[in-house]
């Protein structure tokens, strides 16, 4: 079973010509209202990818962030547990650009008062995987970490976005997942996707996997042996969704007994489909999408 504790927003979204630069204003022809936010979105992915999924977090009382929890209900992921706060839903602004870059600002909102003992009522054990990210208060993603890694589930973390984070939680994370600049970030210097990975990988004892966009990612074991994964042949659309597909459907075939080596391959695929529609959430392939294309990309290959 795959338990994400993590954010839920709205999504704004504003198909512009182009991003703003510094104190420009851009027109968009209209905005578009959609479900989002990294912790829900990639409990989607999960779910849409065939994984038992729980999602842990908090709404506010707007009419909002209902909506936003049904559209995540509708994926397949159990949200009973999802807690409703005075105040207002977390809300992202997402700009994206003909060729699918995109700029996001998020307001926290309810986000802010998600905490660890949402994983109190959850059967935590060797069976389970839990998924945590950035976009809730870093001391209870930490909590949330150690309470999971001592009651022997699995741990992944979607260092997103890039915030300070202690080697404490790190020795409780069994995947770190980041992109380059968030890798450079966390070692405080630049380094090749490959050495980024295997350094981090060695330091904190984990799985590091160091996603690349266009060009892929590269993953690391703490003993060194490290793969490589291309990118599915698209047309992107937009790329707001990809990293959380990427970050859902690897948690969901690691749990269903996939190899590193298979679930980067599965991530992969996922994260290009994702490419091909507008929106976070609305993009995110289901388990027979993924399969259908994933004969287009080649294996996961070993690096020396």
């Amino acid at each position: 079973m795959i338990v994400v504790l993590g954010s839920i927003n709205v999504d704004l979204f504003f198909a512009v010509d182009r991003l703003p630069g510094r104190g420009e204003t851009v027109l968009a022809p209209g905005m578009t209202v959609r479900p989002g936010g990294k912790g829900a979105n990639q409990a989607a992915a999960a779910a849409r990818a065939g994984a038992s999924t729980l999602f842990l977090g908090c709404i506010g009382e707007d009419a909002g962030g209902g909506d936003v929890l049904a559209a995540l209900a509708e994926t397949g992921c159990a949200v009973s547990r999802v807690r409703r706060l005075p105040g207002v839903t977390g809300t992202a602004v997402v700009m994206v650009e003909a060729g699918g870059e995109n700029q996001i600002v998020v307001a926290s909102g309810a986000n802010l008062s998600v905490t660890a003992d949402l994983l109190d009522a959850v059967p935590l054990g060797p069976g389970t995987t839990l998924v945590c990210q950035m976009e809730i208060p870093p001391d209870q993603t930490a909590e949330a970490l150690r309470r999971a890694r001592a009651a022997g589930a699995r741990t992944v973390l979607n260092l997103a976005p890039a915030r300070p984070v202690t080697a404490a939680a790190l020795a409780e994370v069994d995947m770190l997942v980041v992109n380059k600049p968030e890798a450079e970030s966390l070692e405080g210097q630049a380094g090749t996707p490959l050495g980024l990975a295997r350094t981090l990988a060695a330091r904190h004892d984990l799985t590091c996997v160091v996603t690349l966009g266009r060009e892929g990612a590269i993953a690391a074991g703490p003993d060194g042996n490290a793969w490589s994964v291309g990118v599915l042949a698209v047309e992107a659309v937009d790329t707001v969704g990809a990293g959380d597909a990427f970050v859902g459907v690897l948690a969901a075939s690691l749990d269903g007994g996939a190899t590193l080596p298979e679930a980067l391959h599965r991530a992969s695929v996922a994260a290009g489909l994702a490419c091909t529609r507008e929106g976070a959430m609305p993009s995110l392939p289901d388990a027979a999408a993924i399969e259908i294309r994933l004969g287009e990309l080649a294996p996961a290959r070993r690096l020396d």
